[in-house]
């Protein structure tokens, strides 16, 4: 029986210097039937020549020149150019464990459509792991590990942007790559979600996430911390909010003050608490600040939460136990 087509998509921008590594992990797959698209976004450096170096021998390997511009544009034209019918995507500075494309289609075939099958992914750099994306990495793996990933869905993107794989079907049901809004794999991400497609439990490492100081995630403006927020909102207001209920702010600090600033430019009305005695009673963009106490004087309410220390975030979970609510439906974490 022949293996489906795997078409892996990569835009690439001035990578030249890690390119090779990422293009061999490729060629090196136990899996064999896979077409690369893969999309020039107007590099300056030599970053070209060597895929198409690698393309004149290699003829699974296809290569474009962007036709507009940035992650999104990139990604539509290779996409249009695929003829697999399961799709994955990979970014031009990373490496795939040789077992990856093989485990992520076999757990596909095994269950069907309305799946998306990942991996546990690994950061790696010469100048070392900051602390923080040590912890994003055992946070994303521990919900991968169960299947659980939508469960922290509004803190941060719960499926890794290079290390997913889905059916051409189920992709092109929630219009692919075609809504320009970013940052762009946080979006897609949430369409899995609206669309409730499933996450498949995975163990094993299958992605190795390179870090270093110019990454686009670093640099590009798209993927800034208010553009998180913004798409949080946006489907936080979608997909959870229902304006017959009490909707109540939780945190005051940087984030919290930004969520309730755009919540008043959209004229959603909400309630503002905190457990900061000092802020407790003043006034912030017309808002007074409440005891957190007060959610008990509320009936069935919604709230957003906006506290990233852990602790406190495991004291606000035992407290919201205690009034029986629910996480992801009455309570939602944003950080």
């Amino acid at each position: 029986m022949k293996q489906p087509l795997i078409s892996i998509l990569i835009p690439f921008k001035n990578t030249e210097l890690f390119l090779r590594e990422c293009i061999n992990s490729i060629i090196n797959q136990t899996y064999s039937n896979w077409e690369l698209l893969i999309i020039d976004d107007h590099s300056t450096d030599k970053s070209y020549d060597l895929v198409e170096d690698y393309a004149n021998k290699d003829k699974r390997i296809k290569l474009y020149k962007n036709d507009g511009s940035g992650i999104i544009n990139a990604l539509k034209l290779a996409f249009s150019k695929s003829k697999g019918d399961y799709i994955t995507r990979m970014d031009s500075d990373d490496i795939m464990s040789e077992i990856k494309l093989e485990i992520l289609i076999n757990n596909l075939l095994q269950h069907g459509q309305s799946y998306i099958a990942t991996g546990l992914v690994h950061y790696f750099s010469k100048e070392g792991i900051s602390d923080g994306y040590r912890k994003y990495e055992a946070w994303l793996n521990s919900l991968t590990l169960n299947g659980s990933n939508y469960s922290e869905i509004y803190k941060e993107c719960v499926i890794p942007s290079p290390c997913w794989m889905i059916n051409r079907a189920d992709l092109l049901a929630i219009d692919a790559f075609n809504p320009t809004r970013y940052p762009e794999d946080y979006d897609l991400a949430f369409r899995f979600y609206q669309a409730n497609y499933k996450v498949l439990a995975c163990d094993t490492v299958l992605h190795y996430w390179r870090d270093y100081g110019t990454r686009a995630s670093r640099t590009d403006i798209n993927y800034a911390e208010n553009s998180f927020i913004d798409l949080k909102l946006h489907y936080f207001l979608k997909l959870e909010y229902d304006s017959s209920r009490p909707l109540v702010i939780w945190g005051a600090g940087k984030k919290g003050k930004t969520v309730a600033k755009k919540l008043i430019a959209n004229n959603v009305d909400f309630d503002w608490i905190c457990d900061n005695p000092k802020k407790i009673g003043k006034h912030i963009y017309e808002k007074e600040m409440k005891a957190f106490k007060y959610l008990e004087t509320l009936d069935n309410f919604q709230s957003i939460i906006n506290v990233a220390n852990k602790d406190e975030q495991a004291i606000i979970r035992k407290y919201f136990s205690k009034l029986n609510k629910e996480s992801m439906h009455d309570y939602f974490f944003f950080c």
